[in-house]
């Protein structure tokens, strides 16, 4: 588990085709502490388990549904991404609760500048806009982001400097694709519900939920 709030990021130094997989290696460019084998680490947002450390680069495998849903099949030697260690029981919740398992990706629509300030939006499968929400929680290549706003394909957020100081985030351009992971709630929520005896014709609203116990 992750809270979206990146820690810095780390260079593409070696990849891999093994199969239909991948193996990448990635050099942090800040100091990480207590990594070992086994651990896990978001990487653009995926969350990648440590197969290998040597001169402080870390390995890392990647199965082909990671490949399939996230930007990691287009990855290169070079590139640099995200990289946000595993939350403990300890760690202050700064962002919002982040699995590492990507929804989707998403294009960049528009890159507006705004003095120190940057809105991006981007462009969304129609089928991922349920779960988002204006001034929720989205996480977007492993940043933690607020909604400005959404409609029926797409959303806007802004990127603040310190943001933009510890992530990859204005590397990308318009026409870019970054991966999306929309907050579980929202579809624990959705599950729920559906498994529920609530009739379509009721429609959800705060008596509702109250009538069967939600609330």
């Amino acid at each position: 588990m992750f809270t979206g709030i990146v820690k810095g990021v780390g260079e593409i130094v070696g990849v891999r085709k093994e199969g239909d997989s991948i193996s990448i290696d990635v050099r942090p460019e800040f100091e990480i502490k207590d990594i070992s084998r086994g651990d896990s680490i978001s990487i653009d947002g995926v969350c990648l388990t440590v197969v290998d450390i040597a001169k402080g680069v870390l390995r890392f495998d990647i199965s082909p549904e990671t490949l399939k849903r996230s930007t990691l099949k287009d990855i290169k030697r070079g590139d640099r991404v995200n990289m946000e260690p595993a939350i403990t029981l300890s760690t202050p919740l700064g962002g919002h609760l982040v699995t590492g398992h990507v929804d989707c990706t998403a294009k960049i629509v528009k890159k507006i500048n705004r003095g120190r300030h940057w809105i991006y939006v981007f462009e969304i499968p129609k089928y991922i806009s349920r779960y988002i929400i204006e001034k929720g929680s989205i996480a977007v290549d492993g940043i933690s982001l607020t909604i400005n706003s959404c409609g029926e394909n797409s959303f806007e957020v802004n990127i603040i400097p310190e943001t933009a100081k510890m992530t990859n985030i204005l590397k990308k351009d318009v026409g870019d694709l970054v991966n999306i992971e929309t907050d579980i709630i929202g579809k624990y929520v959705e599950k729920f519900l559906a498994k529920s005896n609530i009739h379509q014709s009721e429609g959800i609203s705060e008596d509702t939920l109250k009538r069967y116990g939600y609330l």
